[in-house]
């Protein structure tokens, strides 16, 4: 990996990490389509800590206040008293799902699931639910209204954005207008659950990819990292001021025709569900054994 890849792929985890159009197959796409290897599940996974690093700035009054809250309730013996407290046990308890069908599946999520088939099927399916769901939604509910069950219902819509092309934010953005939520507060608690699942999730892929002979190497992980900061920045700013006034339509739209031209890339054989570019792929086949 060249440190311009290394940019690229910060820049496109950073700007489409907390969009509902799905990270993960931004980063199987572009490198696809500039005939780059895939970064793999792993790289990804590290990088999206620059945009934890974003959220946690961010919020870091909200999560400031949600800490103290969190530890006076348990102090008080009221874990649930405030608003606060409460939101801080969603959190905790809705990144349950996600946090043990990762483990289960893993060997899936990082092999086979990345077929861009898969993704482009799945941009599709979420893009019809969301669709949906915007039209028949009340948007009215506020995040200070949040109960346990919703908590717990938003952290398993988040276990589904392990399938790649769902998108975190997509799942959790969808199942949280499901129930009735704002758009702005459908993404903002979205946002704060994601801290802990992409921490985590940064965290046991970094010492793989750090022991790995072949990985990318630290000077490529910490330049992706830190550009998914800053652009992840500009993403959760401008996501959250589009919400108030907007409807999340356009995203249906995007979805729906990336997935629709993914799937055109892919029967032209311009692409291969692997990801790498079809002429790349005929001239290895084709090249003498070494």
């Amino acid at each position: 990996m060249s440190p311009f890849e290394a940019v690229v792929l910060g820049l496109v985890q950073g700007l489409t990490e907390f969009l509902p159009i799905s990270s993960t197959a931004h980063l199987r796409i572009v490198p696809a389509l500039l005939g780059w290897g895939d970064p793999g599940a792993a790289y990804s996974a590290v990088i999206q800590l620059g945009t934890v690093g974003a959220v946690l700035v961010y919020f870091a009054k909200d999560l400031v206040h949600l800490t103290r809250a969190f530890v006076k309730g348990l102090i008080d013996k009221q874990p649930f008293g405030t608003v606060e407290s409460r939101l801080a046990w969603f959190v905790g308890l809705g990144t349950i799902p996600i946090g043990v069908c990762g483990l289960l599946f893993k060997k899936s999520i990082e092999t086979s699931l990345r077929s861009l088939y898969v993704i482009s099927f799945s941009l599709i399916a979420l893009a019809v639910v969301l669709f949906i769901v915007e039209k028949v939604a009340s948007h009215r509910r506020t995040i200070e209204q949040m109960t346990l069950k919703d908590g717990l219902i938003v952290g398993l819509w988040q276990a589904v954005a392990l399938i790649p092309g769902s998108s975190r934010s997509g799942t959790t953005i969808t199942g949280a207008l499901s129930l009735g939520f704002t758009r702005a507060d459908a993404a903002r608690y979205s946002f704060l659950l994601s801290i802990p699942a992409t921490s985590l999730a940064g965290v046991f892929e970094l010492k793989h990819l750090l022991e790995a002979s072949d990985g990318p190497g630290v000077g490529m992980m910490v330049i992706g990292t830190v550009v998914s900061f800053v652009s992840g920045l500009a993403a959760i700013w401008g996501l959250l001021r589009f919400l108030r006034s907007r409807s999340t339509l356009v995203f249906v739209v995007y979805r729906v025709v990336m997935g629709l031209a993914l799937l055109g890339l892919l029967s032209a054989g311009v692409l291969q569900p692997g990801g790498a570019p079809a002429p790349l792929v005929e001239a290895a086949a084709s090249a003498p054994p070494k």
